[in-house]
């Protein structure tokens, strides 16, 4: 496999130079480095979108969560990621007719503009930091685990979180946001293309569909029903993520980007189509991994059942192609995000543009340094630590969208404020020191339920008030 991982190695380093330099330009400015242009076409636009969305987080992720919770994880993900298209459609053209009217960075600079408050902008970039750090980790903590048991006695932990990290510095600085989207483009295809070999891989274990769910009945029967052998996806568990995964179009910095600097509506519009397919096609595949997985390693760690179903179990040349597509996948979401935590320090700053944006390129290789010593330090519960990152950021749902929809300030002031608490007692409640539920309602949930309250109340007393 050694030799296969040279060859195709070296294929994906070659392109991902060539995309590299063609998005170079001699053009240093902020809308040319960290929005691309605000120009990118429909295609363009899917595969950078899928690529941000879909990544270590699914390949690796995904198969394990349906390994040990069941069938039930279709709901969680495939469900609420088609939820979250109609999200898109809806929301998506009035969130870009208000930022229009605005030299739009980042969500947090945005939020100052519509609350004309800068408060509001620091409360937006506190919740995308505080929970945008942890997912990105687990990217880079994820394929760190598996080049380590492909290769344990070459390459550490440390070592594979810390190749991944300069690698995708290297290119972003290089080449911006243009050169990020190329190489969400490679990812794609290569993802898809990886995904589907092992899952059918996978399906032909048991001889089809059919004869796959037979077995999993006879081994484990809970893993065919919610809330699964372990009870996790009962009804708050998957309503919650379903609330939280449709956000994340409006309250992750990363994917929001997107959004705006599609180069008309009708792009977007066809860009959410498309995700809505390009969402089916590659959660499926997992399925079919985490049944195989339930079926043959059903006591394995997460580690040794991924190494075994993506290495031991494929042919070499395949194995490779998975080993590449996964460090792919991974340098892919990771440098989207850290590269939307930058646009958002320079969305909230103001003066000379070169010398801004000098500022929000040293702020993306301080949050890389924060990133890699979380990654080296965090669990190996990649979804669940991604559903902590989404519920997190869902709480910021209230502000935005009576940011996007609301013109008038006013009173509002207490709706960013209210999310500061409520993002507070969130983190609170992670770490232990508040109760994780109230009543048996989760407290994320209730969280979002009172500050969407606040936001109604908000609005109706600042319209009576003017």
């Amino acid at each position: 496999m050694l030799q296969s991982l040279i060859i195709v190695g070296i294929i994906y380093i070659a392109a991902l130079v060539f995309f590299t330099m063609s998005a170079r330009t001699k053009e240093k400015s902020s809308k040319g480095f960290l929005m691309a242009g605000a120009n990118i076409g429909a295609v363009l636009g899917f595969f950078t979108f899928a690529a941000t969305l879909f990544s270590t987080f699914t390949l690796q992720g995904m198969p394990d969560f349906f390994r040990n919770h069941g069938v039930g994880a279709w709901i969680f993900l495939a469900i609420s990621d088609a939820v979250m298209v109609f999200g898109i459609i809806s929301i998506g053209y009035a969130f870009r007719k208000k930022a229009a009217g605005h030299e739009y960075y980042g969500m947090a600079g945005f939020m100052s503009y519509c609350y004309k408050w800068r408060v509001a902008g620091l409360v937006t970039f506190f919740g995308a930091f505080i929970f945008l750090v942890p997912y990105v980790a687990i990217q880079i903590r994820g394929v760190a685990i598996f080049l380590s048991g492909a290769f344990p006695d070459s390459i550490p932990l440390w070592a594979g979180a810390v190749g991944m990290v300069v690698v995708m510095l290297i290119y972003s600085e290089i080449g911006g946001l243009k050169a990020i989207i190329y190489s969400d483009m490679l990812q794609g295809i290569l993802l898809l293309a990886v995904i589907w070999i092992i899952g059918i891989n996978c399906l032909n274990y048991f001889g089809g569909i059919g004869p796959m769910f037979e077995e999993i009945q006879q081994k484990n029967e809970a893993l065919l029903s919610v809330p699964g052998p372990n009870g996790l996806l009962d009804f708050q568990f998957l309503f919650g993520s379903m609330i939280a995964i449709c956000l994340l179009p409006f309250t992750q910095p990363q994917v929001s980007t997107r959004l705006i600097i599609m180069k008309d509506t009708k792009s977007l519009y066809k860009l959410a189509v498309g995700l809505g397919f390009f969402a089916i096609l590659i959660i499926l595949p997992t399925l079919f991994m985490g049944m195989y997985g339930a079926a043959k390693y059903p006591d394995a760690t997460t580690a040794e059942f991924l190494n075994r179903t993506f290495l031991e179990d494929q042919a070499p040349l395949i194995a490779a192609f998975v080993m590449i597509g996964l460090i792919a996948a991974a340098i892919s979401t990771s440098d989207s995000q850290l590269f939307a935590l930058g646009g958002e320090i320079r969305s909230l700053l103001s003066g000379d543009d070169k010398k801004m944006l000098g500022y929000a390129r040293m702020a993306i290789l301080f949050f890389a340094v924060i990133t890699l010593a979380f990654a080296l330090m965090s669990s190996d519960e990649l979804v669940l630590l991604t559903r902590m990152s989404f519920a997190g950021t869902a709480l910021m749902a209230p502000m935005i969208f009576t940011g996007i929809f609301y013109d008038r300030s006013g009173f509002l002031k207490i709706v960013p404020l209210a999310t500061l608490i409520a993002l507070l007692i969130l983190v609170l409640s992670l770490f232990g020191i508040v109760p994780n539920t109230l009543a048996g309602v989760r407290m994320d949930l209730i969280l979002l339920g009172l500050l969407a309250l606040i936001a109604i109340v908000a609005v109706g007393i600042d319209k009576n008030r003017n």
